[in-house]
């Protein structure tokens, strides 16, 4: 563990922060954040992403950094809301600390000191250190189960309130893609070594779009997408298949065909398979192609540097 005179952390450290109409409660956040790093690191800095706030978030929070302000903050303006994952990869590009906390929104509803005890995971061995709830909402649950059941990842994802990453791991992610559709996921795929810490309480509410991103991470983090495309593909086959059977069979038989209604039912449900194969086929291409070629993951109006 590496430490200074003052029994202080000297690894520098960067707590990156989304924010989008948090009102006062941003600024009481990074009080509470501030005096938790200042309390166990000698160098840290604080940096705020301001995606598209349309309420006094933002200048509540500098009021605040003018008057107890202990480290640098940095506020990344985007130029429009463009959603937590984009926002916080922004946040990611500006950071530069040899650990970084990664928050999605500013909300403390747990320990201030499990901040504190992430980083001491960490040194453990750990390059990603995830902070979790007890209780997960229902549909958090059963995303999570279906991702977990699909993907190749040993670690088990689940609803976080915060994670702590290690530069090596924010390096690793970042050389497979700077667009990060999920980063909870794409840590977990990086093949560094994850844990999790966990404390009694639920997970902030999260306001932000979450179908999108869902689908996004199914399709690019597990094989869902295939083995459900498999799957269809299958079935489709076996009425094929019976199709064909009955079709023998009635010739063989000399029965008459009552009418198009059989045909016209296993072609419509053959045609609504190979639809939604195509769906899927199309949603693998379009992610593709935003990974591909789509250097410009977000949009930034100004970064302020505001010193102490």
């Amino acid at each position: 563990m590496a430490q200074n005179n003052n029994n202080k952390e000297s690894n520098f450290v960067s707590a990156v922060v989304c924010l989008h109409n948090a009102g006062a409660s941003a600024a009481e956040f990074f009080a509470a954040l501030d005096g938790v790093l200042a309390e166990h690191f000698s160098h840290y800095e604080l940096i705020a992403v301001n995606d598209g706030c349309t309420d006094d978030t933002v200048p509540a929070l500098k009021k605040w950094a003018a008057e107890h302000l202990k480290a640098p903050l940095t506020v990344v303006n985007m130029s429009l809301r463009q959603g937590v994952e984009r926002a916080m990869n922004a946040g990611l590009d500006a950071a530069i600390g040899d650990f970084v906390f990664e928050f999605d929104r500013p909300a403390m509803n747990y320990a201030p000191d499990l901040i504190w005890q992430a980083y001491q995971k960490a040194l453990t061995g750990f390059d990603v250190v995830n902070v979790c709830p007890s209780r997960q909402r229902p549909m958090s649950t059963a995303f999570y189960r279906v991702f977990n059941k699909f993907s190749n990842s040993p670690y088990k994802l689940s609803t976080d309130a915060f994670r702590l990453v290690s530069r090596r791991a924010i390096n690793r992610v970042k050389a497979i893609s700077d667009d990060l559709a999920y980063r909870k996921a794409a840590y977990a795929a990086s093949g560094l070594a994850c844990a999790s810490l966990n404390f009694e309480g639920a997970a902030a509410k999260d306001d932000g779009p979450r179908l999108d991103k869902a689908v996004d991470s199914l399709a690019l983090y597990t094989n869902a997408g295939y083995k459900m495309s498999l799957g269809i593909s299958l079935g489709m086959m076996v009425l094929t298949l019976l199709a064909l059977i009955y079709t023998v069979a009635v010739f063989c038989l000399g029965q008459p065909i009552a009418g198009w209604t059989t045909t016209m039912l296993v072609l419509s449900a053959g045609l609504s398979g190979l639809f939604f194969i195509l769906t899927i086929a199309v949603k693998y291409l379009d992610l593709l192609v935003r990974l591909t070629f789509k250097k410009q993951s977000y949009l930034i109006e100004g970064v302020e540097k505001l010193q102490k």
